[in-house]
């Protein structure tokens, strides 16, 4: 049969341009239909459609690879320039450019040396951002109202956390179920931590006071969810004070570094959370027990120095009596006193008057006798007006003189009363009937007897 495609002169079959770019389609789908390619991923561009495209290389040749849109949520991890990775799809042709292609449809690390590689960078970055730094960290509250968790509704993580803390103190528990592996695990896991540090308080639904977020152990692999960017940068800004408690005591995520406390285990998580309720009961009682005894301890010193004090004071009781008994004295004597003043007044009243009145007679008589030495010098007619002037104030003078003198007003028919031992009675109703009384008049004194009571007058009869 003949073919048109044959050349007449060298037998060499003729292709199309199409023909032969489907032709190297076909056969490079059909001997690698579906294939694992290792290589570290370079030239890694997003264009805004969506897709990702890359390329993998390793020491000899370099492969360009393609991830489109619909894909890139089941990839399985996050791309990045210069991470060894194991790609996982199927190699295709594109004619326009006569070139192959990887299109890529899962996507995870070459090995634990390169995750670990990956990880590490990734620690130092964010620690130079300053997420890490203990000064960001935050005090967990000593008894929280509410506790968040953020773990798998499915397992044995949620049910120990449960246990341990109806088992401590029994608390409320708000669960926001995530998956903790697997594609779009570390975005669900972001958005929930996002999601409780968001609630209001005082809302319809209460915003906790700590946040756990865990899971059970596993591979590095499994584990890579906590280890993602986005997972540790919602924790470090989370306002809720956070415990991570991912793995088992020996594993360590980046979420660790981020978190304001570290637990091994999730039931080390929920114990941080709350407080024993027995080991409060106790601490309280001991407490109690240290504040009674420091308060007894207290009363017992104010006591001591009391006591010292009261040594220290004089006898008051005793003061006070021997205070009543000196002015019992003193008044006494102050009673006794004045009448013996008055006596002594008196008796010195009289002698200044005896005195004076006998100092002026002689005053009187001296003045006469000089009177009649100085008339006997000088003429009778001046002597006698003088004389007469001199007499004048002479008599006015003792006639003052005698109306002030107490003898003169017993002269005059009065008469001073006192009862025996000298003492004026002033008043008729001091006197008692029968009593003894003394009378001075002007020229001695006479013994009296009180007879009946005052008349109305206020004068006794005698």
């Amino acid at each position: 049969m003949d073919d048109p495609r044959l050349d007449p002169t060298g037998n060499v079959p003729e292709y199309t341009v199409s023909e032969i770019s489907g032709a190297v389609k076909r056969t490079l789908e059909g001997n690698f239909g579906r294939v694992r390619v290792r290589g570290e991923v370079t030239e890694l561009k997003r264009y805004p459609s969506g897709h990702i495209y890359f390329s993998l290389k390793d020491e000899g040749a370099k492969l360009s690879g393609i991830i489109w849109k619909s894909g890139v949520s089941r990839l399985g991890m996050q791309p990045e320039n210069g991470v060894e990775v194991i790609a996982t799809g199927r190699i295709s042709s594109y004619a326009e450019r006569s070139s192959y292609q990887m299109i890529v449809e899962r996507m995870e690390y070459a090995g634990a040396g390169a995750l670990l590689a990956r990880i590490e960078a990734l620690r130092l970055r964010l620690a130079e951002e300053g997420l890490f730094d203990a000064a960001r960290k935050r005090a967990l509250p000593m008894l929280p109202a509410v506790i968040g968790v953020v773990t798998s509704e499915r397992g044995a993580v949620i049910q120990d956390i449960r246990t341990t803390i109806a088992r401590r103190f029994p608390r409320p528990i708000l669960l926001w179920p995530v998956p903790v592996q697997g594609e779009g695990a570390a975005e669900r896991i972001a958005a929930a931590i996002v999601g409780f540090d968001a609630l209001r308080p005082g809302g319809p639904i209460p915003r906790p006071d700590v946040l756990i977020i865990a899971r059970g152990g596993g591979s590095l692999d499994d584990l890579m969810a906590f280890n993602e960017e986005i997972v540790v940068r919602a924790a470090a800004s989370c306002r809720i004070p956070l415990i991570s408690a991912i793995g088992h005591e020996t594993d360590t995520t980046l979420i660790d570094f981020a978190a304001d406390r570290r637990a091994p285990t999730p039931t080390a998580a929920a114990e941080l959370a709350v407080p024993a309720r027995a080991d409060l009961l106790a601490d309280l009682a001991q407490r109690g027990a240290r504040l009674i005894g420091a308060l007894n301890r207290r009363l017992q010193e104010g006591r001591l120095r009391l006591s010292r004090a009261e040594r220290g004071l004089p006898d008051l009781p005793a003061l006070l009596g021997t205070t009543r008994q000196r002015l019992d004295d003193r008044a006494e004597r102050l009673r006794l006193a004045l009448p013996s003043m008055v006596r002594g007044w008196a008796s010195r009243l009289t002698l200044a008057s005896s005195t004076l009145a006998g100092a002026l007679r002689h005053t009187m008589a001296a003045r006469r006798d000089r009177a009649v030495r100085v008339l006997t010098r000088v003429s009778p007619a001046p002597l006698q007006a003088r004389l007469r002037e001199v007499r004048a104030r002479l008599d006015g003078a003792a006639g003052r003189l005698e109306a002030i003198s107490p003898l003169a007003v017993l002269q005059r028919g009065y008469a001073l009363v006192t009862d025996p031992a000298g003492h004026p009675l002033t008043s008729a109703a001091a006197i008692r009937p029968s009593a003894p009384l003394r009378l001075r008049f002007a020229d001695g004194e006479v013994g009296a007897t009180a007879d009946g009571g005052p008349t109305r007058q206020g004068q006794l009869p005698l």
